[in-house]
């Protein structure tokens, strides 16, 4: 880690020194690639033929992949199969970026260290099969209780409910809880839960 990294790490660690569990997103807080997922994105756009301004990715940051399909076919008035659609970003993203993912070194540090003593838990937007290989290659297969992705509630973030369901899985109380984050509807959907919350890219 870098000065800066680690001084991050050491302020991850100081707020969430007194929760009894800790909650990590994955894309953008465990794993460096959004620009990956992006790319998976536009690919998959073009090939429907959607010109994708991928600043959307942004701003859907932590939705299910259905969501955001289904928001790309609202917003470009493309009427496609969203579930399709979906398994092809997905296979992209598996064929030409998963393996090339980089971890966020600061954010995988506090998971490990924090292993010890404290119940861990992941909260994710991604589809199962794409989360468990992001996880292997960053790092931190195994090194949790709880896993909660893309199909697991019936509304994903911002609603409260994946973060919910992780909490009652690891069997802690919400405000017990603290949650790694990147994105405004992560966000959202801690907040709604009674759950503390950082956003690591505003450290």
């Amino acid at each position: 880690m870098t000065e800066i990294e680690f001084a991050k790490y050491q302020r991850l660690m100081e707020l969430s020194s007194t929760s009894k569990a800790l909650l990590f997103d994955v894309d953008g807080t465990l794993a460096n690639n959004i620009w990956a997922h992006k790319a998976a994105y536009v690919q998959t756009a073009l090939e429907y033929g959607i010109p994708l301004d991928d600043a959307l990715i942004d701003e859907t940051a932590g939705w299910p992949t259905v969501a955001v399909a289904q928001e790309i076919s609202k917003r470009y008035h493309v009427d496609f199969d969203i579930a399709l659609f979906s398994k092809r970003k997905s296979a992209v993203f598996i064929e030409k970026f998963v393996y090339d993912t980089k971890p966020i070194d600061f954010v995988r540090q506090v998971l490990i260290d924090s292993m010890a003593t404290k119940k861990i838990g992941i909260v994710s937007g991604g589809s199962r099969s794409t989360l468990n290989i992001t996880l292997d290659v960053v790092g931190v297969s195994g090194k949790y209780e709880a896993l909660v992705c893309a199909g697991d509630t019936e509304r994903g973030k911002p609603s409260p409910d994946p973060f919910l369901l992780c909490a009652t899985l690891l069997d802690v109380a919400p405000q017990d809880c603290f949650v790694f984050e990147d994105g405004e509807p992560g966000v959202a959907g801690a907040i709604a839960a009674g759950m503390a919350w950082v956003r690591i890219d505003q450290l």
